[in-house]
């Protein structure tokens, strides 16, 4: 008799190969956001990689180089493969930075920075406004010591800071992807040195969060991002 669909002896189906390698991106993406591969960090050779998923060395390495060229992964020659960032978009929008685009960053970044306080003068809570008061004298700390880059980082703090407060977990994914790359226009106009023009108060940003008021926060967030006439 012929065998029925149903009798042990049928072969299970066997998943196509294009799905067998995005489920296998999809493994690796998850263990480098779970921290299993650390950025800067080695991920398993290609043998250990077919033992672990149970797939095959193809489409391991399919897989592995669709993340190399997301800028995810970074194959090393004579080294191995390391995790370079976390996020496919982050190094998209740093090779765009790198091809004299300075003012087109600072008008993406005016964009998310603006909407950003609007929504957070809106949806602030107590325990946001303790964050952005920290953030803000953080920030102020940092100018008073004269650094650059600890400047930099407590200016990237505060503005995390008020995106957070807008709640909105799609701008603050899409801000993470890029804001790395985004906050390199501050380096950008500080130079090497921290000097009084180039001092921008963000009390009165702060303020108006506080305040609850979406227009006046819109408009400070944005007033320190405007392009010179022209550009």
């Amino acid at each position: 008799m012929p065998l029925s669909v149903d009798s042990p002896s049928t072969p299970p189906p066997v998943a196509p190969r294009g799905h067998r390698v995005r489920q296998t991106i999809e493994q690796l993406r998850a263990r480098i956001l779970g921290g299993e591969w650390p950025v800067g960090g080695r991920i398993p050779t290609e043998p250990q990689l077919v033992a672990a998923l149970g797939v095959g060395r193809n489409t391991v390495r399919e897989a592995v180089r669709a993340l190399v060229h997301a800028g995810v992964l970074e194959c090393r020659q004579g080294s191995g493969t390391y995790v370079v960032s976390t996020d496919e978009l982050a190094p998209v929008v740093a090779r765009r930075l790198g091809d004299d685009r300075m003012v087109e960053a600072v008008e993406v970044r005016r964009a998310f920075e603006v909407e950003a306080a609007r929504l957070a003068a809106l949806r602030r809570t107590p325990e946001d406004l303790v964050e952005l008061d920290g953030a803000l004298a953080d920030r102020e700390a940092a100018w008073r010591g004269g650094r650059v880059d600890v400047f930099i980082e407590a200016d990237a703090a505060l503005h995390v800071a008020v995106v957070a407060a807008a709640h909105n977990s799609m701008l603050a994914d899409l801000y993470a992807s890029v804001g790395t790359a985004l906050h390199g226009t501050l380096a950008h106009v500080m130079g090497d040195a921290l000097t009084p023009e180039r001092y921008v108060d963000h009390t009165r940003l702060v303020e108006a969060i506080r305040a609850g008021d979406p227009g006046r926060a819109a408009i400070e967030a944005g007033a320190f991002l405007e392009l010179p006439t022209g550009a």
